[in-house]
């Protein structure tokens, strides 16, 4: 039997071998984007932006493609940083920094992870989108050092932050996990896996 070829639409080979682990052990062969296609996120949500990326890459690479959007949304900051979390600042230190001092010392500290992934075709249509949210609390120091927001995420169900999730927690707990078991039967539908 061949392979089936799917292109998740990022440059992020630690994301593209989650998103890939997420789909379970399917008979499909995953790659990456093309290193030289740069796709601005002009969208005003995550199911914009991540329909921008699948279009374009399925385009692009004539295959099927998943894109996913994702932000942290804090329910004290009004739902921010949201669409614009990886825009928040220059560094991860930086964007830490920025939500835990405009936090201060509230106690309302909760708050989720927020992913909209999309399937498109080789034509660049989509079939199917799906989300996840990932419910937890911001905690008031990272748990460990040179982390993401991932290190401030408390994930009470896990009793540890979101950095430290194992793959089969991300799987099952995980915003970015949730929303690819959503696309998984289409995928095998589509590939007739």
């Amino acid at each position: 039997m061949t392979r089936k070829l799917l292109t998740i639409a990022s440059g992020n080979s630690r994301k593209v071998a989650e998103i890939k682990a997420m789909l379970g052990p399917l008979p499909i062969e995953v790659q990456l984007k093309p290193n030289d296609l740069e796709i601005e996120e002009t969208g005003s949500t995550y199911l914009e932006n991540a329909l921008l990326k699948a279009q374009a890459v399925s385009k692009v690479t004539n295959t099927w493609t998943i894109a996913d959007d994702s932000g942290l949304e804090v329910d004290a900051l009004g739902g921010k940083p949201g669409i614009f979390s990886a825009r928040l600042a220059n560094t991860n230190e930086e964007k830490i920094k920025k939500i835990l001092l405009a936090l201060a010392n509230t106690p309302y500290r909760s708050a989720r992870f927020h992913s909209v992934m999309v399937l498109c075709n080789p034509e660049g249509n989509p079939i199917k989108d799906a989300e996840g949210v990932c419910w937890g609390e911001l905690l008031k120091a990272p748990a460990y050092d040179g982390g993401e927001f991932e290190s401030i995420f408390w994930v009470r169900e896990a009793n540890c932050t979101y950095g430290e999730l194992s793959q089969e927690q991300l799987i099952k707990l995980g915003s970015r996990g949730k929303a690819a078991r959503n696309i998984a039967p289409f995928l095998r539908k589509e590939f007739n896996l």
